[in-house]
């Protein structure tokens, strides 16, 4: 027993001087004594003095910044809102700007070996087998399918429940339940029920969201030495995060094993086609775990500030209104696919918004070696380089003027809709990592759009209550979006 308490001992006292060298090691690397005002205004957090969300200060420094990149010395970070250095990160010098270890730390726990947590040959192959998956007709049209069954035998009967009854309901809720239905359908061909009337409470996503919104709040602690010590004791938000994830991982696993039971070889959801070429059950679970974030969130995001700026702009609306009649008649169904393809002012307006409030803010690599970016900022290697999506859809330089206004028509010309560039409108990523799911995305985006505008008015209850958001993977408006709905008459 003796021998036991005194390694016990020199074990834990081990622990704490390597923690202590390592934070030693990173505060010096970090330089916590610079003195500029960017770094004192974040170490203060004076910035919140003026900014309701960091990602607008981040915004405002990059708007003043003549390169439009800026340096948080103290986080070891270069931010920039630069189409030049974006095209050099995500596509010149891919190779030199991977993910990294520091990134795949944080998110280790919840994503392991999922897609956007993994780099070199792990993320190749789960991208090949994502293009050939998900780049297939049938699959595609398997996912219009599910989407247009949800909103047939859900969404529009929950509206249609509580219109007319000056009732407020949450909006960005709604979007997060019709989303997790649907991307659950999608990738484990099971049903959680999250839309039903009664908005019944989901183990499955409550996990889910706890598990999301802790990790990313790893990487607001001062040090990872101070998460990881936590982790190491399981407590605080460590301890949270730990039961969540294991509350995902059991209802993760129960379904792969229910999959497995019921067979997969005649099945079009995304695991069962996975299934096929692997075995490894943690893997298939870090798989599917990283679809079902992309899936989620990013969807019920980009619906969230969609209809709040509608609210903004009730001529849009309008717009959109016009286009639908012209397209479909009077047929009163939803639109087909190709229906939804003929209708130009709609992809504008579900554009435009998420250039203004994309779902992911931001997207960090981390410097394989030193590097120097296209407008002549010094990368040394091993520090962290952001490019900040939200920033570059107010910027300038990039979209004029008018870049904070609302403005779906900036995206047409004589009538038809004009993509951009993806390295100026980064809201998909761009180059060897851009999204693979991006057409299924949008496609939801205006299916979903198109049932309320058509069918209902939406009223949203403070119109004027600038979006604050909450800490986490994607953006989450604090609040939700409390709206009133009216049925349209036919």
């Amino acid at each position: 027993m003796d021998f036991v308490a005194a390694f016990s001992f020199l074990f834990f006292g081990f622990t704490i001087v390597f923690c202590l060298f390592s934070f030693l090691i990173y505060v010096l690397r970090l330089k916590p004594w610079c003195n500029c005002d960017v770094c004192k205004a974040y170490l203060s957090s004076s910035w919140t003095k003026d900014f309701a969300n960091l990602c607008d200060w981040h915004t405002h420094l990059l708007r003043k910044s003549k390169t439009g990149t800026i340096h948080v010395h103290v986080l070891g970070n270069i931010i920039t809102a630069n189409p030049e250095n974006v095209e050099h990160m995500l596509k010149t010098k891919f190779e030199n700007y991977p993910k990294g270890k520091p990134f795949s730390a944080l998110l280790g726990d919840f994503l392991g070996r999922g897609i956007f947590n993994v780099d070199a040959d792990s993320w190749k192959f789960q991208r090949k087998m994502a293009s050939l998956e998900l780049g297939s007709v049938s699959i595609r049209m398997h996912a219009f399918d599910l989407i247009m069954s949800e909103i047939r035998s859900r969404l529009i009967p929950l509206l249609s429940s509580v219109a007319d009854k000056q009732e407020v309901l949450d909006l960005q809720d709604v979007f997060r339940r019709f989303s997790f239905d649907n991307i659950c359908k999608f990738s484990f061909g099971l049903d959680p029920g999250c839309l039903k009337l009664s908005l019944p409470a989901c183990k499955f996503a409550a996990a889910f969201d706890t598990a999301s919104k802790l990790s990313a709040e790893r990487a607001l602690a001062p040090s990872p030495i101070v998460w990881k010590i936590k982790r190491l004791l399981s407590i605080g938000s460590e301890k949270e995060l730990k039961d969540a994830i294991k509350k995902v991982n059991e209802l993760a696993e129960g379904m792969i094993n229910q999959r497995r039971k019921a067979g997969f070889s005649q099945s079009n959801d995304l695991l069962s086609r996975f299934m096929t070429y692997i075995t490894d059950e943690k893997y298939l679970r870090d798989i599917v775990i990283s679809f079902l974030l992309a899936g989620r969130d990013t969807v019920a995001s980009g619906l969230t500030s969609f209809f709040w700026l509608l609210s903004q702009r009730p001529e849009v609306e309008s717009a959109i209104r016009a286009e639908t009649e012209k397209v479909m008649g009077s047929n009163q169904d939803l639109p087909s696919f190709q229906e939804m393809r003929e209708m130009h002012c709609l992809n504008a307006a579900v554009h435009e918004s998420l250039r203004l409030y994309p779902p992911v803010q931001f997207d960090s690599k981390f410097s394989q070696d030193d590097d120097i970016l296209p407008d002549g900022t010094f990368v040394p290697k091993g520090t962290r380089a952001t490019y900040h999506q939200y920033a570059m859809g107010r910027m300038e330089q990039i979209w004029g003027p008018d870049c904070l206004e609302f403005k779906p028509e900036r995206w047409l010309k004589n009538g038809v809709f004009v993509p951009a560039s993806p390295f100026k409108y980064t809201v998909f990523h761009a180059g060897v990592r851009i999204c693979l799911g991006k057409e299924m995305a949008l496609v939801e985006m205006k299916a979903v759009a198109l049932a309320i505008i058509r069918g209902f008015n939406t009223r949203v209850v403070d119109p004027n209550q600038v979006p604050r958001f909450s800490p986490g993977l994607t953006a989450t408006v604090r609040g939700g979006l409390p709206v009133v709905i009216q049925e349209r008459e036919a």
